[in-house]
């Protein structure tokens, strides 16, 4: 698209000119006007810059870039004046002018490479604000949540109030649940969303290093310290900062994470400073952390202090109608990344993902489709193009060799001893009636404490 520029200048000779010497760059739609009515009356046409001239006689210059401000104060306006009047220049700079241009033989050129400089400006304004709209598009609710049971929904509506509120949020599930992109999709769609996401793996950072990772150091703070550096906690500022694996973080630097989320302030390593911080905290620990309080491996002060609203991802095995809807969807990612028409999946293959109850959860269901993709012929997938990875020799996710009634029963007897036996809690969870479960202790289908 063409870049517009509008110059208003009274004077027809000096106006051609600058008209000429900018409408050299074809990528300029440039328009000339000879009055301050004429170039008003035409601001409905939206150009993206505005060339005026300081002295012009039906308006004082002041008054007019007050009046462009008023009507759109996104249009970018260069004032070309014959005064050379400093204080006068300085002034308009304050008032939103771009920039100030004296009328003598160097005006052509600072006028070219002002326009240049404003038109990169804004291009770079829009790519930022492109990539911030794919970014939310991205991270869409309906985009990164996918899924339609009913344990999901139940999911869905937590992050929905975590999204309405500035608590802190803490994630739990299994490995490969998606904690990271639950966690991505409240920061994107709260108040917080233009300004940074940050995330930190507890268990992927030595001990010894995990404190200056967090809270910065000083320059000098200890052997190659060459430089001051800003920690996670001063990166997130404003925004949100996520801590996965926050159950790996040893009792020391417990002590030191409670004190900033109780102070909102850091002091980085080296400095006696504090820092004031403004972050919105989300964990995530595939660890039961109440558990972990119990055993003396975690603080109950900070336990209580993260634990803001807590949101239990739940397993694949659980999610059994959502196993298909999240391998087409991975299907069409990987058609949309790799340029393919279309793959579709048999009958056989679609039976042989239901029946396997993935211990690795979405992530592994992930890169079963993948594999998948690569192995099928003819743009469609087969059973026997789909490869289960047997990582995990738990007996209890071999759905094939249990009936619907064993595994159900495995179910139901795994949340009594989770919830204490507490079969009203299970019902709820499991959204089923209290009266099957008592029928089924009392026939000894299951067992319970």
């Amino acid at each position: 698209m063409s870049f517009k520029v509008f110059i208003v200048e009274d004077d027809p000779w000096y106006g051609q000119l600058l008209l000429h010497h900018l409408s050299l760059n074809p990528d300029y739609e440039v328009s000339l006007f000879t009055t301050a009515k004429d170039l008003l009356n035409n601001l409905y046409k939206l150009p993206d810059l505005v060339c005026m001239d300081f002295g012009l006689p039906d308006m004082a210059g002041e008054k007019l870039l007050k009046e462009i401000q008023s009507r759109n104060k996104n249009i970018p306006v260069i004032i070309i004046s014959g005064q050379e009047d400093i204080a006068v220049a300085v002034n308009l700079l304050k008032t939103g002018a771009k920039d100030y241009i004296i009328k003598d033989e160097h005006t052509k050129d600072l006028l070219w490479k002002s326009v240049i400089n404003i038109k990169e400006n804004l291009s770079l304004k829009k790519e930022v604000e492109e990539l911030k709209e794919q970014l939310e598009h991205k991270y869409a609710l309906e985009d990164s949540i996918i899924g339609k049971s009913d344990t999901i929904k139940k999911t869905f509506s937590l992050v929905q109030k975590a999204i309405q509120s500035n608590i802190n949020v803490s994630l739990t599930g299994e490995t490969g649940t998606g904690k990271e992109v639950f966690a991505k999709a409240i920061h994107y769609h709260s108040e917080r969303k233009k300004k940074p996401f940050i995330t930190v793996n507890m268990a992927a950072i030595p001990a010894n290093l995990a404190e200056s990772e967090l809270f910065g150091y000083e320059k000098g703070a200890f052997t190659g310290a060459l430089n001051t550096k800003k920690g996670k906690f001063e990166e997130a500022h404003g925004g949100t900062l996520f801590l996965d694996e926050i159950g790996e973080l040893e009792l020391p630097l417990q002590s030191k994470l409670l004190r900033v989320i109780q102070e909102r302030e850091i002091v980085r390593v080296g400095s006696n400073k504090p820092i004031p911080i403004d972050i919105r905290l989300i964990t995530a620990t595939h660890k039961n952390l109440a558990e972990e309080v119990k055993k003396g491996n975690f603080r109950e002060d900070l336990f209580f202090r993260v634990i803001g609203l807590p949101i239990e991802l739940p397993p694949l095995r659980e999610r059994q109608n959502d196993v298909l809807v999240l391998a087409k969807y991975f299907i069409d990612e990987y058609i949309k990344q790799n340029k393919i028409k279309s793959i579709n999946l048999s009958e056989e293959a679609k039976t042989k993902l239901k029946k396997y109850a993935f211990p690795g959860n979405v992530r592994e269901l992930k890169a079963v489709i993948d594999l998948a993709c690569v192995m099928c012929n003819n743009n469609e997938i087969k059973a026997e193009d789909i490869t289960f990875y047997q990582i995990n020799t738990n007996p209890t996710y071999s759905l094939a060799e249990k009936t619907l009634r064993e595994y159900e029963n495995e179910i139901i007897s795994h949340y009594l001893k989770k919830y204490d036996s507490n079969v009203l809690l299970v019902a709820e969870k499991l959204d089923i009636g209290k009266s099957k479960i008592y029928n089924l202790i009392k026939n000894g289908d299951i067992q319970i404490d």
